[in-house]
């Protein structure tokens, strides 16, 4: 740090009435006493100027600090909303050459394994047999009943459409845990944002119901399939919030992960997917779209996540719950023609707005305790 000039004033020297230059009697005692006066003066006086020169730098150091905090975070929010707005078309290009079952057990082994690896290299503790046990129940509810649904679902819709009907989970979690009694009764402002969800859902499913049995097309059994697997994520979200499960939320996901993983397989094993399985068909982009749900999808988007919880307002970090359906019905219309009528439009308006209303109300109501919409948090591993 520089030192800074010391500078006196003039008027400084006026002690006991007596200025510089005029007669003062001479004691050696009396000059002592002045001398340290005049040396305690002027030592707060460079005191009192270097104080500044001292915030100044912590002010430009704080600022130096916060640019690289701000560009991860804004890294952060676009990872979270483009990749896993992005695993609906990936999980459409995946199954068209691979299984549904194998394909998105495997996926969530590979990335558990990944996952796992990572956290006991940063030191986390063992996992107990509880802990255990709570993933494979919650792995089982997301995973297997949850994602395995999107993915088999998305043999019969569009991806824009699996990712609008999943949306509904917020929705879920808020009834269930009213019922449950682990939440309050929904407000009027909820009650009307849940029927906005359930009508923006009816809406989807209306002109499905209309297909002909003979069409070859199926959506109706597609929407179903979707709206019981997020009826069964919702029950494990809820579940996991109160379940005894390790304190790291890596850790866990990763546990999560590999159980989830396991039944996806043993489930395609038993309906006997093996026998239609030929790896020499895989196509390359069935591969490169499994290769980026592993990697992309589950670790990078699970990462960037964890990263924001910790460092951003839960509530923001909440928005990903209705921007990524956007993001996934965009993505199919331009990658995988994908049709967008009006009536998916005005659909998709009301089942985001009503989970954004729902959401933001259990947000600002129950500000000082965890929100039921936190549960989501422990679903996210199902991406």
């Amino acid at each position: 740090m520089l030192s800074m000039p010391r500078i006196v004033r003039p008027d400084l020297f006026r002690l006991r009435g007596t200025e510089i230059g005029s007669p003062v009697r001479s004691t050696t005692g009396r000059s002592i006493k002045r001398n340290k006066e005049l040396a305690r003066i002027s030592d707060r006086i460079l005191a009192s100027q270097e104080i500044p020169s001292l915030s100044c730098g912590r002010v430009e150091e704080e600022s130096k600090m916060a640019a690289p905090k701000k560009v991860l975070m804004i890294t952060a929010f676009a990872a979270l909303y483009l990749i896993w707005g992005s695993t609906y078309l990936g999980i459409r290009f995946a199954i068209e050459t691979i299984p549904p079952f194998l394909m998105a057990g495997t996926r969530f082994f590979l990335a558990g394994l990944i996952m796992y690896a990572v956290a006991w290299s940063q030191g986390a503790r063992r996992s107990t047999w509880a802990d255990w046990r709570t993933s494979l129940i919650v792995g089982a509810c997301l995973l297997l009943g949850g994602n395995g649904g999107v993915t088999v679902s998305e043999k019969y819709i569009d991806s824009g459409l699996a990712s609008l009907i999943v949306t509904t989970v917020p929705i879920y979690i808020v009834l269930l845990g009213w019922l449950a009694g682990m939440a309050p009764r929904p407000t009027p402002i909820v009650w009307l944002g849940l029927a906005g969800g359930f009508f923006g859902v009816a809406l989807l499913l209306g002109p499905a119901l209309r297909f002909p049995a003979n069409s070859g097309s199926h959506p109706a059994i597609g929407m179903s399939i979707l709206l019981f697997s997020s009826f069964i994520w919702s029950a494990g979200s809820l579940y996991s919030r109160t379940a005894k499960s390790v304190s790291s939320p890596f850790l866990a996901a990763a546990q999560q992960m590999l159980c989830g993983g396991l039944l996806l397989v043993l489930a395609g094993v038993v309906i006997g997917e093996p026998r239609h399985f030929h790896p020499n068909a895989m196509s390359i982009l069935s591969i490169g779209a499994f290769a980026y749900l592993v990697i992309i999808g589950a670790i990078v988007g699970f990462t960037a996540y964890i990263w924001l919880l910790r460092h951003c307002d839960p509530a923001k970090v909440a928005t990903y719950a209705y921007v990524n359906p956007i993001v996934a019905v965009l993505l199919g219309a331009a990658f995988a023609g994908e049709t967008l009528t009006m009536r998916t439009l005005l659909a998709a308006s009301l089942i985001i707005g009503s989970v954004a209303l729902v959401i933001t109300v259990q947000q600002i109501k129950l500000k000082a305790a965890p929100p039921i919409t936190a549960a989501i948090a422990r679903a996210d591993c199902a991406r």
